[in-house]
């Protein structure tokens, strides 16, 4: 039960102390206004659900400033297990009459952090020496309840932990925040809210791994020639002829020097290529915006759900010819054999963590309409075991079966052997880990990286045993295309209205 504590802040505080301190917000504080004051802060994270689908996008979380951070550099066994100790150490049961994320960890966790759980090689070039994960543990957050037209502000209080102390602190953060909201102040008179510090990098083209001219524009370069790429499909297509795989997953890196400020390109993005799993992570160096399409893995009382995307058409501007393109899409026996496949994949996974007898798929290889594509999405469900964790499904599952291939372990040496260069944030995910213990990762793919003057944007597809070297390239440039687009449309040289 909410109770005004303090009529003239409107703050409202939780009966039964220790609590967070929660206010709504003002119904004129959208998320893209609330962005444009917390970017300028340190550790800004936006989850954006930005492309309204039933039953995907009710909630959008904005935090930044966290009380600590943390950086993984290099693949190690317990990578995870300080992500755990602090989630065991401010554990806070969620309010059930808010959105669930109420605290704690948001970030992102790249690609090659699944070499912390399975012995598998790295690709040739880190040339951006892009970490293994990047997140920031947050007391303060911004929610919204799309469904419900609501936003609130939460404060925690941490990292105190005596109840005074705690709702001390909560109530000093929280009034700092609002006064960045609604002064458009940032001398916010204590150290523990503070100015990002911007800060200038660059990398020599010299000092990238080789790239190569694309058909895109000159401004665009790749990790791969066309036929370096093409060439790298055949190899995969013989491995499956051997027999060491039924599906491999195939990326290239798009690459060009960046053009404006990050938070900037985000808002741009959100306008012209919603998504339902959208988000922005901004940590120093290293900035991700991503429009992502795809749930990885959501963990809410104790209840599991993954959503992986494996299947992928244009869309057309023609409504006769889109919907042509639907039903091919859906009918192509190559796409639903590999969504069936990481279907597969994944309740394999996910039957080391959940509960006996729970784990069901709810739909399979079904058809979803997004901006610039048509994708076949599936559902499966299960329960956690007892005595496991969200730390337990990472391990188990990640990185996701839909941007590796099958067998997983097999997939990824293929890909470390045949991608010049390391995928970073791409293919990993972004999301959140409560203080209450629930998890909710998207899919990078639609993604920026952006990092010492360079934004990143690779773009991949399933390679089977029919895949056809020429048509596979072509469908990395589908994928690219509503990105690529919105970038080549950006309003140089201003700030986005």
């Amino acid at each position: 039960m909410l109770n005004n504590a303090d009529p003239q802040t409107n703050v409202v505080q939780i009966l039964d102390a220790p609590q967070p301190l929660v206010r709504k917000l003002s119904s004129s504080w959208s998320p893209a206004y609330c962005f444009r004051r917390l970017a300028r802060l340190e550790s800004c994270v936006w989850l954006d659900s930005s492309l309204q689908l039933d039953g995907l996008s009710r909630y959008s979380y904005m935090a930044a400033a966290p009380f600590q951070t943390l950086r993984i550099d290099k693949p190690h066994p317990d990578a995870l297990l300080p992500i755990a100790r602090q989630i065991a150490s401010y554990h806070q049961p969620k309010l059930p009459q808010l959105p669930p994320f109420q605290g704690g960890w948001l970030g992102w966790f790249g690609y090659e952090l699944g070499r912390c759980f399975e012995e598998v090689p790295a690709a040739a070039h880190n040339d951006f020496s892009l970490p293994l994960a990047m997140l920031g543990l947050y007391d303060v957050v911004l929610a919204w309840d799309h469904l419900s037209g609501e936003g609130y502000i939460i404060s925690q209080g941490w990292p105190y932990t005596e109840s005074v102390a705690r709702q001390d602190n909560a109530y000093r953060r929280m009034k700092q925040f609002l006064a960045v909201l609604d002064t458009d102040e940032l001398a916010l008179h204590g150290p523990t809210v503070v100015q990002r510090q911007r800060r200038s990098y660059s990398v020599a083209p010299h000092q990238l791994a080789p790239q190569h001219p694309t058909k895109w524009s000159a401004d665009w370069t790749s990790n791969f020639s066309s036929l370096q790429y093409r060439e790298a499909v055949a190899k995969c297509v013989d491995y499956v002829h051997a027999g060491d795989i039924f599906q491999v997953n195939l990326s290239q890196r798009l690459l060009r020097k960046s053009i404006c400020e990050p938070e900037e390109l985000a808002l741009y993005l959100r306008r012209v290529s919603p998504a339902t799993f959208a988000g922005y992570a901004d940590f120093g160096r290293v900035q991700v915006i991503s429009s992502s399409p795809e749930r990885f893995l959501q963990l809410q009382d104790q209840q599991i759900e993954a959503r992986p995307i494996k299947g992928t058409r244009p869309r057309l501007a023609d409504p006769v010819a889109d919907a042509g393109m639907a039903q091919l899409l859906y009918q192509s026996q190559k796409d639903r054999s590999e969504n069936v496949m990481i279907v597969d994949l994944l309740r394999n996974d996910l039957s080391r963590v959940a509960q006996e007898d729970s784990l069901e798929v709810s739909s399979l290889a079904a058809i979803e309409r997004y901006p610039f594509v048509w994708h076949l999405v599936s559902v499966l469900k299960a329960r956690l075991a007892e005595g496991r964790s969200f730390s337990d499904i990472l391990e188990a599952a990640f990185p996701g079966g839909s941007i590796t291939g099958a067998p997983k372990i097999r997939a990824m040496e293929i890909i470390a052997e045949l991608e010049p260069t390391v995928r970073g944030p791409y293919c990993g995910s972004l999301g959140y880990i409560s203080f209450a213990g629930d998890m909710d990762l998207n899919i990078l793919i639609r993604t920026i990286t952006a990092c010492d003057g360079w934004w990143q944007v690779p773009v991949g597809g399933g390679i089977v045993a029919d895949s056809q070297p020429a048509l596979e390239e072509q469908e990395t440039w589908h994928k690219a295309r509503g990105i690529l687009q919105a970038i080549d449309s950006l309003p140089y040289g201003r700030r986005v209205p």
